[in-house]
């Protein structure tokens, strides 16, 4: 029988998913477009974690040829468009109102949005460690779900899903070796004397971002409400936390030469970003700090339709509700991409470089 569209979206399905717990006959007037913009949200979580694992395979291969990274970027670029359009999706939400929604809410209890395991593989993907994870009420975030996931229906795949992002390599890191590998003013790191390289590029960065602090502090002294001394302080506390990035000085030992190219790498790329052989990979980089920027405003979005909805109450899942989710939102994963752009100089003070000619375009 040829394919036809019905069948090829599994309509017969998803149009007939939306009962709740019961019958759809049985739901309260709103409940539908409740459930209806929930299901959408999954479904592009699921297209989303589909697109970061191709970024992420991309960029987790032992070599990266260069052609590579415009599809790493494309994958990106797909996931923020969708996070877009997710952010502009919560209009749709607050068409239902504080009463209507009081009218099915309790409910759902103890369900709550926390409990989309898909947010949180999405998480785990990008590179959240568990360390970093706000506790939900009294309890670990994820023990929370595993708990819940006992004896329910879609609790076995909840907890496979989790147990398998758990194990994969995440952006985050697949995003490190490539920069790790990102030559450096020419140098490489498996080639003789990057060491040294890596070492003088730093040394030459932070005694140019010194020159900078300097010319700011004359130009600050000019103002009559300034205070010398307080904006003398604050200039060397910014050099003493940039050469402490630099240095990866918040390493352990055994980490810290590794921690000290990558960071190199993303300044380096970062600041000669003009070069024509760092245009993709700079162009890479912009995506991922655009999908964490659209990450914070999606839970900050999310937090205030939550607040208009309810206002302070407890979450249908037993959170502090509004309150835990407004301390999601200083999440940040790809901390080191946010932490470059206070080190970052006007381009007429750049330290020149040793080899700019092997950026450049062949001729």
């Amino acid at each position: 029988m040829p394919a036809n569209y019905w069948d090829y979206l599994r309509l017969d399905t998803l149009l007939t998913s939306q009962d709740g717990l019961g019958r759809e006959d049985e739901l309260a007037p709103d409940e539908l477009h409740f459930i209806v913009v929930h299901q959408v949200y999954e479904l592009w979580f699921k297209l989303i974690l589909a697109e970061l694992r191709l970024a992420r395979d991309h960029l987790a291969a032992p070599a990266v040829p260069e052609e590579r990274i415009p599809y790493v970027v494309h994958h990106l670029k797909r996931v923020n468009r969708i996070l877009e359009l997710a952010l502009e999706q919560w209009r749709v939400m607050e068409t239902l109102t504080p009463q209507d929604f009081l009218g099915f809410r309790d409910k759902l209890i103890p369900a709550s949005g926390f409990q989309s395991f898909q947010m949180r593989e999405l998480e785990i993907l990008l590179g959240l460690s568990e360390g970093q994870r706000i506790t939900y009420g009294k309890v670990h975030p994820l023990d929370h779900i595993r708990k819940l996931a006992e004896g329910s229906p879609g609790g076995a795949m909840a907890l496979e899903r989790l147990r398998r992002a758990g194990g994969e390599q995440s952006l985050r890191a697949a995003l490190h070796e490539w920069l790790y590998r990102t030559p450096i003013d020419g140098s490489q790191p498996d080639q003789p004397g990057d060491g040294e390289r890596v070492a003088a590029f730093i040394g030459a960065y932070l005694s140019a971002q010194l020159d900078y602090q300097g010319q700011q502090m004359a130009r600050f002294q000019q103002i009559p409400e300034t205070d010398p001394e307080q904006v003398a302080r604050q200039l060397e506390g910014a050099a003493e936390r940039a050469r402490d990035f630099l240095m990866a000085s918040d390493c352990p030992p055994a980490e810290r030469e590794r921690t000290r190219r990558i960071r190199a790498a993303l300044l380096f790329i970062e600041s000669y970003r003009d070069l024509p052989l760092l245009a993709w990979p700079r162009t890479l980089l912009d995506a991922v700090v655009e999908l964490e920027e659209l990450l914070v405003l999606f839970r900050t979005r999310h937090a205030r339709m939550v607040e208009r909805m309810i206002g302070r109450r407890v979450g249908t899942g037993g959170s502090s509700g509004v309150a835990y989710l407004d301390r999601t939102t200083g999440y940040r994963i790809f901390t080191e991409l946010w932490a470059v752009r206070t080190l970052l100089l006007p381009r007429s003070l750049l330290p020149a470089l040793r080899d700019a000619s092997s950026y450049g375009f062949l001729r």
